[in-house]
């Protein structure tokens, strides 16, 4: 049972973190830079911790970039406001989701700005193959560790955790919260203390201020666990975090739209 608690735990910090980190607010926000050779590290990394829910760093970081352009309008890929229950939003996301990432969408040159696009790698992680492998993987660990019937009930997770943390945010932080600031959008700050979703949740102050790299940071108790590594990545020199205001996308992105 030991096992199974860990691994599902630490599963869903991995997946997270590479989400937040690498996804959000790397290729998304260029809320720091990196070299093209660790981008590439970070990929395989994301396929590797993300497994069979492996998300596009170019699909998603290009719907995110439309999500903060037009927030809670009909343009927006994924808001309570216009879409009856979490599940058609979910939908509605992974087919604008799918259609940006297999390039069958014609997207606005603004959301393209420094995006990262390893084609190739990209379709390797998104196949079948792939996720099936991983799949495979989850599978063999719980038959192997599964002490108990229940924790079979922990398994469905692993294939839906890239959808879950999504919707946590998208939908419950939009809908449920506080409020730093009054901005032109539903976003709510979701937990006072984000030990769920490592920072994602501040998610009003983050719609306030869209390449910051820490998302918290604004009343004491707003602690961003994912800054905290990324200050150590850029005092070890890995990534640069840009300065306030320096980013080239966020803030050209919300004054076009």
């Amino acid at each position: 049972m030991t096992v199974i608690l860990i691994f599902f735990v630490a599963h869903w910090y991995l997946s997270l973190f590479f989400q937040t980190f690498f996804l959000h607010r790397y290729a998304a926000h260029r809320a720091f830079t990196m070299s093209k050779t660790t981008e590439k590290v970070f990929y395989v990394l994301t396929w590797f911790f993300q497994g069979s829910n492996y998300l596009s760093p170019y699909g998603y970081g290009i719907m995110h970039r439309m999500h903060h352009a037009y927030a809670d309008t009909p343009e927006d890929p994924h808001s309570p406001k216009y879409d009856e229950s979490i599940w058609k939003m979910m939908w509605k996301t992974k087919t604008i989701y799918s259609d940006i990432t297999k390039k069958k969408m014609i997207v606005d040159e603004r959301f393209m700005k420094d995006i990262p696009d390893w084609h190739s790698f990209d379709f390797f992680a998104r196949s079948w193959a792939s996720r099936l492998m991983w799949g495979a993987i989850y599978v063999l660990i719980y038959a192997t560790f599964a002490t108990t019937w229940w924790l079979w009930l922990l398994l469905p997770f692993h294939f839906l955790m890239s959808p879950i943390h999504g919707a946590i945010i998208n939908w419950f932080a939009h809908k449920y919260g506080y409020r730093n600031y009054e901005v032109g959008d539903t976003s709510r700050n979701f937990l006072p203390f984000d030990f769920l979703m490592m920072g994602e949740s501040y998610h009003n102050n983050h719609h306030k201020y869209g390449n910051r790299a820490n998302f918290g940071g604004v009343r004491w108790h707003e602690i961003d666990p994912t800054y905290q590594v990324i200050k150590l990545l850029n005092w070890t020199g890995v990534i640069r975090v840009q300065k306030s205001g320096d980013s080239p996308v966020s803030e050209q992105i919300r004054e076009a739209a």
